[in-house]
């Protein structure tokens, strides 16, 4: 025969069963693989589809979108009153989205706190960005927050100065829980190491009491100290604004929170690692900077997420020291008679916005987690 071969028919690469693979394997598996999960797969379904039904019918397709003006100018909720109990009157957030969004900043000026807000923004994805982890990271955010400051602030430039008491709504919130969160960080770092230093029983027990102290009462109370009893420590003419007395106690409370996660962190490394770090002849800064920590850190994502998250929130309780955040100025914008009785249409809009940031800070740490672990695989 000649030296030409006879290849092998191609096999056909056959498709799996559609009950094997496939979105209707995945729903026969997770949804309906007993009679029992069938029953509850099909009540929650109905369920949330009464729910959503109910919710568009009432905040879409019976909602009331705007109100006429009166022939003084002054808008009039008779539409909204028609159709209470039947649909959403949405009209309240297009008349006071400008104060629950900026308080009592003044109006004409609004635009920059509106600049503000898009620079945290772009701050915060600049930062989940692992590609601009590095040392230039520091000068973009003390260059972002200084513009931010010069914006708040104004008097240079030709900005208009805008006292610190007429600041709130959202880059209020904004404020706070940004700086709260990233100075609270490395003193929380320092508190829980501080509470492991086996070799400083005066550090130890310093941060021992200072723990249990904060973690003891409610951000309330630590609110209210920080306003009312900071200032008597002070020296005499020295009296700090009450942004800069709310901003402490979020930092200290915040803290301490997050140092009881980091140090279970700590606690949760295999005894080899410290040992391993010593056998290499690290001092003890560079066998927890470069060993240690990173480590720690990444076991306690979802714990530490979960305590940013819950800083956020509670950036609202300085309203007990007259502060305009962002749910403040919710609440201040309902207290004007046409709206009263609205409330629900303003507090979804608020929860909203705290979902968005909230669910943000869930997600990114959720990635986090999926590529650590695909590197500790590896």
């Amino acid at each position: 025969m000649s030296g030409t071969s006879i290849s092998p028919p191609s096999a056909t690469r056959e498709q799996p069963p559609i009950l094997v693979a496939g979105p209707v394997a995945w729903l026969r598996n997770n949804l309906f693989n007993s009679w029992w999960s069938t029953a509850v797969t099909l009540a929650l379904f109905y369920l949330v589809a009464r729910g959503l039904i109910g919710f568009v019918d009432w905040g879409i397709i019976h909602a009331v979108w705007s109100v006429p003006a009166d022939a003084k100018g002054q808008l009039d909720p008779q539409l909204c009153r028609d159709a209470k109990g039947v649909g959403a009157c949405w009209a309240v957030i297009g008349d006071k989205w400008r104060f629950i969004l900026f308080g009592r900043y003044p109006y004409d000026e609004q635009w920059r706190a509106a600049i503000c807000i898009v620079l945290f923004i772009a701050l915060f994805v600049v930062s989940a960005m692992r590609r601009f982890w590095r040392k230039e990271l520091a000068y973009i955010w003390i260059a972002t927050l200084v513009l931010i400051g010069v914006l708040m602030w104004g008097g240079v430039f030709g900005l208009e100065y805008v006292a610190q008491d007429t600041w709130g709504g959202l880059p209020m919130t904004l404020i706070l829980a940004t700086f709260g969160l990233a100075l609270a960080f490395p003193l929380a770092v320092f508190v829980a190491l501080g509470r492991r230093a086996t070799t400083m029983p005066a550090v130890r027990w310093l941060c021992i009491v200072y723990v249990e102290l904060i973690r003891g009462v409610p951000l309330i109370s630590v609110l209210f100290m920080a306003s009312v009893m900071f200032p008597l420590f002070m020296p005499v003419g020295l009296n700090p604004d009450k942004l800069l007395r709310a901003q402490l106690g979020i930092i200290l409370f915040g803290a301490a929170y997050l140092a009881e996660v980091i140090r279970g962190g700590l606690q949760a490394l295999p005894k080899g690692q410290y040992e391993a770090a010593d056998a290499l002849g690290l001092n003890y800064w560079q066998k927890m900077g470069q060993i240690i920590l990173p480590q720690a850190l990444r076991l306690v994502i979802p714990p530490m997420v979960n305590t940013f998250i819950g800083s956020f929130k509670d950036t609202s309780l300085v309203l007990i020291i007259g502060i305009f955040d962002l749910m403040t100025a919710g609440k201040v914008a309902l207290a004007e008679p046409i709206w009263q009785g609205y409330s629900t249409e303003v507090y979804l809009v608020l929860a909203l916005i705290y979902f968005i940031f909230c669910y943000s800070m869930s997600r990114y740490s959720r990635g986090l987690e999926t590529e650590f672990s695909r590197s500790v695989r590896r």
